[in-house]
C-alpha cells in the first residue's frame, strides 16, 4: 500500500481542482446565459464536456494502470490549466464552438483527476476492512462534492466582482501551484500495474459492476436532468434570483450533499445488532427508492401552485439528502467490487456510466426545460423525467442483489480443486 501523505496530497490536488471545476461550470452558465444565449445553446457547450467525461473514463482507467495514477492526474491538471485560459479570450470569441472546445478540454481534466484520486483510495486502505474503505470513499466524496458547491459560489462572486476573463486566468494560476507543488511531491506511476493491460480489458465482465455503472447512468441523470441548467435559468428568469442568490443556493446544496455523503458510514449501510455495516446491494435499492418521495412532493406542490421559491429550496434539499446516501453507497460498492491489480479500469468504466448518464440528463435539461417554455411548466417537466430516471435506477438494484449473492457464494465456495 501506498503512504498516507501521498494519498493526502492526491486529494490536496483533487480539492484545488474541484473548486475551480464547480467556479467554471457557474461562471460558463451564468455568463452565457446574461449575453444571450438560449438553454439549448448553453446545454450543447456543456455536451462536449460530458462527452469526452464518457470517453476519458473508458480509456483514463486502462491509462492510469498503465502509466500510473499520479501520471494521470498531472494530466488533468494540465489541461484543465489549458481549459481555462482559452476561457481567456475576448467575448467575441466565445462562440458556441468555440466553449464546445474548451469544456471539452475541462471534461478530460476532470476525469482524469477524479479517476486518479479515488482509484488511489484502494491503494491506502487495507483491503480486508470494509468499513474503514467506506469511510475514506465516503470523506473523499463528500468532501469534493462540497468543495464543488464553495466553487459554484467561487464562480458567482468572481463574475460579479472580477468578471469572467479575469475569474478564468486567476483560477488557472492557482492550478498552476497546485500542479508544481504536485509534480514536486508526488512520484511518477504510483498505482500503476504490474502488467500491461491491454484496451479490451476496460469493459467489464463482472456483472456487479455492469449493474451498478447501469443504476449509475439514471441516478446522474435524474439529478442533472434538473440541476444543471433549467434550476438555475428558472431561479434566475422566473423567480428574479440575483447571480448570488442563485449561484449561493446551488453552492449550499451541493455543499449539504457533500456534508451527507462525508457522514454515510454512519447511517447509509445496513444495521446488523445495533452497528451499521458498509452498504450492499439491498441498503442500495432501498436509498433508491427514498428518491421518489421528495421528488413526488416536489411535483404536486409546484402543480397544485405551492409558493415557489420556499417550495423548491424544501423539496431539493431533501432530495438532495437522501441522494447523498445513494451516490456515497454506489462510490463505496463500485471501489469494494474491484480487485486492486484493476481498480483504476474498474473505476473509470463506472464513471463512463456516471458521466454518459450527465451528458443525457444536461442535454435533456435544456431540450425538456426549452421546449415546455422555460417558465413552472419546464421545470415540472424535468422534475417528471427525473423520476422516471430514479424508477430505472431503482429497478436496476434488483438484478443487481442477485448477482451479488452468486458472487458472495462464489468467493465462499473458493476456487475449485482440480
Amino acid at each position: 500500500m501506498r503512504s498516507l501523505r501521498e494519498y493526502a496530497i492526491v486529494t490536496g490536488a483533487y480539492w484545488a481542482f474541484t473548486v475551480t471545476d464547480g467556479a467554471l461550470r457557474m461562471l460558463v452558465l451564468l455568463y452565457l446565459h446574461s449575453i444571450g444565449h438560449t438553454p439549448i445553446q448553453i446545454a450543447s457547450m456543456f455536451l462536449f464536456y460530458e462527452f469526452f467525461g464518457v470517453v476519458t473514463n473508458l480509456v483514463g482507467g486502462w491509462l492510469g494502470a498503465r502509466i500510473g495514477l499520479t501520471s494521470t492526474l498531472f494530466m488533468g491538471l494540465s489541461l484543465q490549466i489549458v481549459a481555462l485560459l482559452s476561457l481567456s479570450a475576448p467575448a467575441a470569441w466565445l462562440s458556441v464552438p468555440y466553449v464546445m472546445g474548451s469544456q471539452a478540454l475541462a471534461g478530460i481534466a476532470k476525469d482524469l483527476t477524479k479517476m486518479s484520486s479515488k482509484s488511489y483510495v484502494k491503494l491506502v486502505v487495507d483491503p480486508d476492512d470494509p468499513a474503514a474503505l467506506m469511510k475514506w470513499v465516503s470523506v473523499l466524496t463528500g468532501s469534493k462534492n462540497t468543495l464543488k458547491g464553495v466553487g459554484f459560489f467561487v464562480g458567482a462572486a468572481l463574475l460579479s466582482l472580477v468578471g469572467f476573463q479575469s475569474a478564468v486566468v486567476g483560477m488557472a494560476a492557482v492550478l498552476a501551484v497546485t500542479l508544481v507543488a504536485s509534480l514536486l511531491l508526488l512520484p511518477w506511476g504510483a498505482g500503476q500495474s504490474e502488467s500491461k493491460p491491454k484496451f479490451s480489458t476496460v469493459f467489464s465482465h463482472d456483472p456487479r459492476i455492469n449493474l451498478l455503472s447501469a443504476a449509475r447512468f439514471f441516478l446522474f441523470g435524474s439529478r442533472d436532468v434538473w440541476f444543471v441548467l433549467a434550476l438555475p435559468i428558472y431561479l434566475g428568469a422566473t423567480l428574479n434570483w440575483s447571480f448570488y442568490e442563485t449561484g449561493g443556493f446551488l453552492a449550499l446544496w451541493v455543499i449539504g450533499y457533500g456534508l451527507v455523503q462525508a457522514s454515510a458510514p454512519r447511517f447509509a449501510g445496513k444495521r446488523v445488532r445495533g452497528k451499521v455495516l458498509p452498504p450492499d446491494a439491498a441498503a442500495l435499492g432501498r436509498w433508491s427508492a427514498l428518491l421518489t418521495i421528495p421528488l413526488g412532493l416536489l411535483i404536486g406542490a409546484l402543480i397544485y401552485g405551492a409558493a415557489q421559491g420556499p417550495t423548491l429550496v424544501i423539496g431539493l434539499s431533501l432530495f438532495g439528502v437522501v441522494f447523498a446516501a445513494n451516490s456515497a453507497a454506489h462510490s463505496y460498492l463500485v471501489v469494494h467490487y474491484a480487485d486492486e491489480g484493476n481498480v483504476s479500469m474498474v473505476v473509470g468504466f463506472y464513471y463512463m456510466a456516471n458521466a454518459a448518464g450527465r451528458l443525457v440528463g444536461t442535454l435533456l435539461s435544456g431540450v425538456v426545460f426549452q421546449w415546455w417554455g422555460q417558465g413552472q411548466a419546464g421545470l415540472v417537466a424535468c422534475l417528471i423525467t427525473s423520476m422516471g430516471f430514479v424508477l430505472a435506477s431503482c429497478l436496476l438494484c434488483e438484478p443487481l442483489k442477485r448477482s451479488e449473492r452468486r458472487a458472495q457464494v462464489g468467493s465462499m465456495a473458493g476456487p475449485s480443486t482440480p
